[in-house]
């Protein structure tokens, strides 16, 4: 007797779509460390021989890769447009055989048609690049294809599934991506140090991975549950769940406030990240003798980066549980202040210690920006038009991921140092951190037609 309401009940509670929407989680982090070879970090690894194998001078590599980098954030709106229309599983299995294809295609590439670019500078100087066509074509396809618009896709198909309160499913998403990529980068760093003069066998190997990775999201991906999911939730909380459209989004302080604050630490991590051993020379460590300084340099370099992956990857879990207590944006404001302490601390930096000190705030601040750029966009504009936003937001992101390494570099050669910028970066963290405090999210969006503006 007793038997049989207990299973009813467990019946009742057990929600297969529910469940799946951990499955979604899991995908979705699968696609963003797929976004690897459009990201600078991916490219970066093979740098040296691709220039080498198609004989392009620093310059002219790194004005063909800024670019692309710029060209492609447009992907980002188009993506998201689709999504919202397609729905997420056609646009997330096709975006990413695209890319991987567009990989292996790349992996093949040798000279071909050219462009030069002279610009006379002030005095005698003049700048000149030379852009091989088909390179940059292809690059720009990785980058709009990878970095644009398979983010986008991961950052919806999570936003969509995880529903209107998603702090921790958001850190542990952002968790699984951290060690996503640092399992990739483990990989393929093994590979580069093997054969630091190779690059094509291994970048058409990522394609390879990038097109089954695809095959699994057509697999995995439920539009079903993302759709049944809003409506539950709604059911659940007793109303309905509102959603602002891309054009009343973007009136919205809160876009802009979410946007331009995380795409800042992007400008930031882009520009500490690729210098970042050059930048940690600067310092005055109080070592005359040039090799032990440059060997003291190599070693802080290397625990620094060590010590940034736990710090991270801790700081994704419990910026989500503070995300399901917190609201964002206090949640954002206490993570930009942290990064204004660690950049304002930076030139202050004498010993060991305090670099390792530095290299916590920065990866801790990360971590929970990070929770944050997932999570606001569903809870603060609900989900009928969650792609496009969310692609404007990434082509943000993407612009000034592109600035930082032009801004690091060029503080560099025009003044010597990285270290002047440093003050700058700080105050306008500070002034970052002050404005999410002060803004909020929308209290009330007013209903909107689900079927477009």
């Amino acid at each position: 007797m007793v038997s049989e309401p207990i299973a009813a009940r467990a019946a009742r509670t057990i929600d297969p779509s529910a469940a799946w929407r951990w499955v979604h989680v899991g995908v979705a982090a699968m696609a963003m460390v797929a976004t690897l070879p459009g990201r600078t970090h991916g490219l970066g690894l093979f740098t040296e021989p691709i220039r080498a194998s198609l004989g392009l001078s620093k310059e002219s590599y790194g004005f063909t890769n800024t670019c692309a980098t710029l060209l492609g954030a447009l992907f980002c709106l188009p993506c998201g447009w689709l999504m919202d229309r397609l729905g997420t599983r056609v646009v997330l299995t096709v975006v990413a055989v695209a890319l991987g294809s567009v990989v292996i295609a790349m992996s093949q590439v040798s000279g071909g048609s050219s462009w030069t670019l002279n610009v006379a500078l002030p005095g005698d100087g003049v700048f000149s690049v030379v852009i091989l066509v088909n390179l940059f074509i292809l690059i720009l396809l990785t980058r709009g294809l990878g970095q644009s618009a398979l983010s986008v896709a991961s950052l919806s198909l999570v936003g969509r599934s995880v529903g209107q309160k998603p702090g921790l499913a958001m850190g542990i998403y952002a968790c699984l991506t951290s060690m996503g990529f640092i399992g990739a980068f483990a990989v393929l760093r093994a590979f580069v140090l093997a054969h630091p003069n190779e690059w094509r066998s291994p970048w058409a190997g990522i394609g390879v991975g990038v097109i089954v990775a695809g095959v699994f999201f057509a697999l995995l991906v439920r539009d079903g549950v993302l759709a049944t999911g809003a409506a539950r939730d709604s059911d659940a909380s007793g109303s309905d769940e509102t959603s602002l459209t891309l054009g009343r989004a973007l009136c919205h302080p809160c876009f802009w406030t979410f946007g331009l604050a995380i795409s800042f630490y992007g400008m930031v991590l882009a520009g500490t990240s690729l210098f970042n051993e050059t930048i940690l020379g600067d310092l005055p460590f109080g070592i005359d003798d040039i090799d032990a300084r440059k060997e003291f340099v190599k070693r802080v370099f290397a625990n620094v980066t060590l010590l940034g992956i736990p710090v991270g990857l801790a700081s994704n879990l419990v910026g989500g549980w503070l995300a399901t207590r917190w609201s964002l944006n206090r949640l954002l404001a206490l993570a930009m202040g942290v990064l204004a302490v660690a950049l304002s601390m930076f030139l202050l930096l004498r010993t060991e210690a305090l670099v390792y000190v530095y290299a916590i705030l920065l990866a801790a601040a990360g971590g929970v920006i990070a929770v944050c750029f997932y999570t606001v966009w569903r809870r603060g504009f609900g989900p009928a038009h969650l792609g496009k936003i969310q692609g404007a937001a990434q082509m943000l992101t993407v612009i000034f991921s592109a600035i930082g390494p032009l801004l690091f570099g060029s503080v560099s050669d025009r003044l010597g140092s990285y270290l002047p910028l440093f003050p700058y970066l700080a105050g306008a963290s500070f002034c970052l951190a002050i404005t999410a405090w002060l803004a909020g999210l929308p209290k009330k969006p007013s209903p909107v037609a689900m079927n477009g503006e």
